[in-house]
């Protein structure tokens, strides 16, 4: 087995791990990291032609979008989820083109919305695990 496959597995163990121990909210972050890492990777294959690879990240990043909409309470939510909804059905849109296109800027642009979206939620962490401790006590 090479160096290489033996740290896959070890990454994917943590990564397990990691899921399986995390409350909701750092199910989210983790879900926000995945697509964010996958339209870097994305970007990458658009810039090396690999046409294959390139769609395997953009339907993965489209998957993780799909996740975050169906999680969206929009009863409790009101107009953010609704807003959010929109923005993720703008978003699978914009990876639809740039699948079909290989368009580079429409991954950018979905990373961008997405970070800005990751960076509110992590905002949010502290006071989410605040209420969620106090519920339970």
């Amino acid at each position: 087995m090479s160096m290489k496959s033996k740290m896959a597995q070890y990454q994917a163990i943590g990564v397990q791990t990691g899921i399986v121990d995390a409350d909701p909210h750092r199910l989210i972050q983790l879900l926000f990291s995945g697509a964010m890492e996958n339209l870097a990777t994305g970007k990458g294959f658009i810039q090396q032609n690999d046409i294959e690879q390139r769609n395997r990240s953009i339907n993965k990043v489209l998957q993780i979008v799909g996740g975050l909409r169906v999680f969206l309470d929009k009863e409790k939510g009101g107009d953010l989820a609704g807003n959010l909804d929109r923005l993720y059905e703008y978003v699978e849109l914009r990876l639809f083109q740039a699948n079909v296109e290989n368009d580079e800027v429409a991954l950018e642009e979905c990373l961008s919305l997405l970070k800005e979206i990751a960076s509110a939620w992590d905002e949010i962490r502290p006071k989410a695990i605040a209420e969620d401790s106090s519920a339970s006590d």
